[in-house]
């Protein structure tokens, strides 16, 4: 199998380019995406279960590789909800299948978004991770319109292995994140 398009970039261009920026002594010092993971909270499952379902295989298109159901850890009365039942669906994706699935969001999917001026630059935690809210599945190509009962959205977080937010941020920016002005 080809490696994916954004990991040669990154071990050709990335990685000299950002240890001059930083000047870092060694190429292990520069940072890298360590994975990046899809959560999709269906709040509405609580009443039919079946979206659960629906949401475990628009991830799984989305990704190419299988999403899990996440569980309600206790239970709360006014919201209907019982301890264990199903209400979100993840997926952790690493190496080929995070370069490939970054390489669609970027090029592909953002680019559809709506009155689209770039992303958000206050996502990052402070620690070098980078948290991006997507309102409308329908951004990707792999989701065809006429299958979708509800448009939802869903949270990406990119997990990288920088200290400080400065370092992400050039990181995502040299990957082609398109960072609002």
């Amino acid at each position: 199998m080809a490696t994916p398009r954004l990991k040669e970039k990154y071990l050709k261009e990335i990685v000299p380019a950002l240890k001059d920026k930083f000047s870092y002594n060694s190429v292990m010092q520069v940072p890298k995406i360590e994975k990046i993971c899809i959560n999709k909270g269906v709040g509405i499952a609580v009443t039919d279960k079946k979206l659960i379902d629906v949401a475990v295989e628009e991830i799984t298109a989305i990704t190419g590789q299988r999403a899990v159901p996440t569980k309600s850890k206790k239970a709360i009365s006014n919201f209907k909800l019982r301890e264990n039942m199903p209400i979100g669906v993840r997926v952790t994706l690493r190496g080929d299948r995070m370069f490939e699935f970054l390489d669609r969001l970027v090029n592909v999917a953002l680019p559809r978004v709506r009155d689209f001026r770039g992303v958000s630059a206050k996502g990052f935690d402070g620690h070098g991770n980078y948290t991006l809210g997507v309102k409308e599945q329908i951004i990707f190509p792999e989701i065809s319109i006429d299958k979708v009962s509800r448009i939802s959205g869903m949270d990406i977080t990119f997990v990288t292995s920088a200290k400080t937010d400065e370092e992400s941020f050039e990181l995502l920016k040299q990957f082609g994140m398109p960072f609002a002005k």
